[in-house]
């Protein structure tokens, strides 16, 4: 593939194609779909849950996503030409990754996030998704390669599984650089539709946010939201648990924690919100349905609040800030009331 600019007297200049493998790394090319799946599965977007996750053989999956179905992709990525090999790779990591269950993709994808929110909540988020219906997670593994060069071995080979009915794509990049250096990928499926698109379980993590990271990621609205929720946290010795994107504000007690509602940044698929959770206090608290009722009434009773969700897109009083925590002192007395289970 070439690709060309045309100048004001519409002459092509063409695009220098360069050899990625000779000036990046592998992990250069994690980091680019790692950070824009959608760019690179374009009519089919995928979740990306986990980073080099560490299988029972002790190798790693490069990439582990989700498609809006619940599926997994495996992604590997080979920064040159496929080795011959690639495709028993690929599919020994399927052996494995086949037989997670949602608690140990779960697992994968709270370590690789640093979030406490689950992945079914985020993934319905993610997606967009209206349907009440619940996902079922992991039914089918999708396969990819996406390398620079893919070999004619490992074409063929990935068309013959094709056509025995496994679920394996092949995707070519090119990386071009232009005489004023700006960096260019173009990427195409080589095989596969491009309308694609209990074992103890490890995956690499993102890095955390602190909290003034957090605070200079927001607009002057959620400054003034999330500026006295911190402070409110800090003056009641409440924890505050930092992940790659938000945070989540907690109660300890008894030598455990219980989360109270996540706080999330312009830049998180949420946008910037608080999201209520209730699931921490439904599993470590005693009797916890009436904690449950009180909190969702209460949450009801303030007009910001859709459902579990407070989404900070223009100015709010410090009143309407102050009646959100006065719930929330009054769900952490209940909690200490009823102790842990």
């Amino acid at each position: 593939m070439k690709l060309f600019s045309i100048d004001n007297d519409g002459k092509l200049i063409p695009y220098l194609e360069h050899n990625f493998a000779k000036t990046k790394q592998e992990a250069d090319l994690e980091d680019l779909l790692e950070n824009n799946p959608e760019y690179f599965f374009e009519r089919s977007n995928v979740l990306i849950v986990g980073r080099q996750v560490t299988t029972n053989l002790n190798t790693y999956v490069d990439l582990l996503g989700v498609d809006k179905n619940g599926n997994t992709v495996i992604i590997e990525l080979k920064r040159g030409k496929t080795p011959r090999e690639t495709i028993a790779q690929l599919l020994e990591y399927a052996s494995f990754i086949e037989n997670l269950d949602y608690a140990q993709l779960n697992e994968i994808y709270q370590g690789y996030t640093g979030e406490e929110i689950s992945l079914e909540d985020y993934h319905q988020q993610f997606f967009q998704s209206e349907s009440a219906d619940q996902v079922s997670f992991n039914k089918s593994t999708k396969l990819v390669i996406v390398a620079q060069d893919i070999s004619i071995e490992v074409r063929q080979t990935a068309l013959f599984l094709r056509k025995k009915g496994i679920d394996v794509y092949c995707m070519e990049f090119k990386y071009f650089e232009t005489r004023s250096k700006e960096k260019i990928i173009s990427s195409d499926f080589v095989v596969g539709d491009e309308e694609f698109i209990r074992q103890k379980v490890h995956s690499a993590s993102l890095p955390k946010v602190n909290e003034k990271q957090f605070l200079a990621s927001l607009d002057k609205n959620g400054l003034a939201v999330f500026k006295k929720i911190v402070d409110y946290a800090h003056n009641n010795d409440l924890s505050i648990r930092w992940g790659s994107k938000g945070f989540s504000l907690n109660v300890d007690i008894d030598d455990a924690f219980v989360g109270l509602f996540f706080g999330y940044p312009l830049s998180s698929v949420f946008k910037q919100s608080i999201y209520a959770r209730f699931s921490e206090i439904n599993k470590k608290v005693k009797s916890p349905e009436n904690i449950i009722n009180f909190y969702k009434r209460s949450l009801q009773n303030l007009s910001y609040f859709v459902k579990t969700k407070w989404l900070i897109n223009k100015a709010y009083s410090e009143s309407d800030v102050q009646q959100f925590l006065n719930v929330i002192e009054e769900i952490i007395k209940k909690i200490k009331g009823n102790g842990l289970k």
